[in-house]
């Protein structure tokens, strides 16, 4: 039935969103912030590949305050042209403020503010993230002074409400217009879902009636017929994508292509993809040294071979490798093979649930 209703969604043409202040979105197809995933090396490489924008991991506005250095690295901007946003999460106005001017001082084009994480460490025991739907005058007050503090655009990404009885993103949107904030970015899912459940985009459209400043759609936004869906059924003037990426950085500008000429454009070659993933490793290990980013650099090594005949052998050895050179060899090893034999792996990511629950 859902490849039915595709086939007969219309949506808006993708087209470029003017913050000001200078900043501007040429492509609205944007990586999402993800702790643990969007480190610099991770969002340089997609910035390459086309992702029309990228955010940092989230940032505690009282870690950014003291200046941790840990903190202060996360903050980096990427270098690979274009915009470059700050995410910050805090319950503090004057801490928030105080961070964005620091994160503008780093080179930030954009600070974006995060009223949608849905942890418990964030949510209840940082008063943060998501807690801020719950009370909508401590949330004016952190996004009035946060815009006042920087001389760029200020944005805020959030969910549809802290639960299902409380879908206060509408009347949220409103307040964050009043004050300045120049757009707004939907997880279609409430603070209760985590990441269970179907993103909501019908309810995104809410959002869309109760502003007229740019909007984005977030949430389960996998492939290029999600992003269309969700572009047609929030009104939203872009999306923004998250584990979609995971061993796919070249997804966003897959998805821009669509949006605009409604045609695909293919994976790239496995010779394509042993090198993007080539790289990225070595950025890892320039970026952390060589302990850290063999450990650090797992996961995503394990993303890229999604779907591929082995990947579930050669994710099993990649965890078990305690250095770098073997980390290389091996996958020398395994993408070599596949290409000897041809193999390619169009379509074969939509089939790895698996990998996506263990990735959520």
């Amino acid at each position: 039935m859902m490849s039915n209703c595709r086939s007969q969604i219309t949506h808006p043409a993708l087209g470029s969103i003017d913050l000001g202040g200078g900043v501007r979105i040429d492509t609205p197809v944007i990586l999402a912030p993800m702790s643990g995933v969007t480190d610099l090396p991770f969002r340089q490489t997609a910035k390459q590949l086309g992702a029309g924008m990228v955010v940092s991991e989230m940032i505690a506005s009282w870690a950014m305050i003291r200046e941790n250095r840990r903190t202060l690295d996360m903050a980096e901007i990427d270098g690979c042209g274009g915009v470059s946003a700050v995410q910050l999460a805090g319950c503090d106005p004057a801490a928030m403020a105080d961070a964005a001017r620091i994160a503008v001082d780093k080179g930030a084009h954009l600070i974006d503010i995060n009223f949608g994480c849905p942890v418990k460490k964030v949510a209840v025991g940082q008063a943060a993230g998501s807690a801020l739907m719950r009370d909508e005058v401590a949330a004016r007050a952190i996004l009035e002074a946060t815009v006042k503090a920087v001389p760029v655009p200020v944005t805020l990404k959030m969910r549809m409400g802290w639960d299902h009885e409380h879908l206060n993103a509408p009347s949220l949107a409103r307040i964050a217009e009043d004050v300045g904030i120049r757009m707004v970015t939907v997880h279609g899912r409430t603070r209760q879902q985590f990441y269970t459940g179907k993103a909501d985009w019908d309810f995104i459209a809410r959002v869309r009636d109760a502003v007229s400043i740019p909007l984005i759609a977030n949430g389960d936004i996998l492939t290029e017929d999600d992003a269309a869906d969700a572009l047609a059924r929030s009104g939203a003037n872009g999306v923004m994508i998250g584990r979609g990426c995971y061993g796919r950085p070249w997804l966003p500008a897959q998805v821009a292509h669509y949006l605009r000429h409604g045609t695909r454009l293919p994976d790239p070659s496995l010779e394509r993809q042993k090198a993007i993933l080539l790289d990225h490793y070595h950025g890892m290990l320039e970026r952390f040294g060589s302990n850290a980013g063999v450990r650090l650099a797992r996961k995503h090594v394990s993303w890229y071979s999604r779907g591929l005949p082995g990947s579930a052998e050669f994710r099993a050895t990649v965890t078990r490798l305690p250095d770098a050179p073997a980390v290389i060899q091996l996958v020398h090893g395994f993408y070599d093979r596949l290409i000897e034999h041809g193999v390619t792996r169009n379509g074969a990511w939509q089939s790895d649930e698996t990998m996506i629950a263990e990735a959520a």
